[in-house]
């Protein structure tokens, strides 16, 4: 009879679930402002004309990263982000691959390391401050040459956040 019973118990839970009512869900939906940086033009940095090849240590050079960003009415309502997307140098996440071998540019948000292809939290009212520096490869003896960092994707996106 405790066979019959335990067959039985499995029947009844294996059995369908009880239908729930149909939910309803209204709202409405609103597109994020648009934004931009430098009114959708190039972030330049500019090192100088004499950038000593020995005196590049990731400390020299240092520049800020001067941008601007600028979005629609309302968008100080929107929880923002701000990303630089590239390819970093294999050596430092954080740096921009260069034209020249063994040379990129790090960039540095309050004065700590920015990893590039991530995004960070911004206030629109306050963006965080941005610098760059030239860097070289680990024991790397660099040779002369114009420098031109591959240019990277400056992205500042309104994001719509659910919490519950």
């Amino acid at each position: 009879m405790a066979r019959y019973g335990s067959i039985f118990l499995l029947m009844a839970l294996g059995g369908p679930a009880a239908a729930a009512e149909n939910m309803k869900f209204s709202g409405t939906l609103i597109e994020p402002p648009p934004c931009t940086i430098n009114d959708g033009g190039e972030v330049d940095v500019d090192f100088g004309n004499r950038v000593g090849i020995t005196k590049v240590d990731g400390v020299n050079y240092l520049q800020p990263v001067n941008y601007r960003v600028t979005c629609g009415p309302g968008a100080g309502a929107w929880s923002m982000t701000l990303a630089v997307v590239g390819t970093p140098a294999d050596y430092d996440e954080a740096a921009i691959e260069s034209n020249v071998d063994d040379l990129a540019v790090r960039l540095l948000q309050n004065g700590k390391r920015f990893p590039l292809n991530q995004p960070i939290p911004i206030k629109l009212n306050a963006p965080p401050t941005l610098e760059a520096v030239p860097i070289k490869r680990p024991g790397a003896a660099l040779k002369e040459g114009r420098l031109k960092p591959r240019p990277p994707c400056w992205r500042c996106t309104n994001e719509v956040v659910c919490d519950g």
